[in-house]
């Protein structure tokens, strides 16, 4: 039987729940079955595997290197359309804007109309992209759901 300075504590603990509340969380998770470790049990012995489960690397076999052939017509292929061809030309702008901004950020006096110029260039490129761009359901980068592969 604890002391009497153990049983008032307990009881102070007691009266605000606190025990009580573990206690009986402990009791229900006691008699509970691990149901994930009962079904892998299942699953190995269906598979005739004997002994302790030791985790895998991979089961899948190395394939041989992936070398892409950049003359098949299907990965690379020249703009067909009007569409494609101004969509060239934009990513073409961004580029050159780009580096452009790098020159003009180096230069120890640069005119405000040429940091205008550049800013100009760039955001028509960017604007560009969003008239150019095609339809989403010939993109070949989503898939059904339109979820980004």
């Amino acid at each position: 039987m604890p002391n009497r300075a153990e049983r008032r504590a307990q009881a102070k603990r007691s009266r605000k729940g606190e025990v009580k509340q573990r206690e009986e969380q402990a009791r229900s998770r006691n008699g509970v079955v691990d149901e994930y470790a009962l079904q892998e049990r299942s699953r190995r012995l269906e598979d005739n595997a004997t002994g302790e489960w030791v985790p895998s690397a991979s089961t899948i076999t190395p394939s041989e290197p992936v070398n892409p052939n950049y003359n098949d017509p299907k990965i690379a292929r020249a703009p067909h359309s009007i569409r494609q061809w101004f969509r060239v030309v934009s990513w073409t702008l961004i580029i050159l804007a780009a580096i452009a901004f790098v020159v003009v950020m180096w230069l120890p006096s640069h005119p405000m109309w040429l940091i205008i110029l550049v800013s100009v260039v760039f955001i028509v490129g960017v604007l560009s992209l969003f008239f150019t761009a095609g339809d989403y359901h010939h993109n070949p980068n989503l898939d059904d759901n339109g979820t980004a592969v």
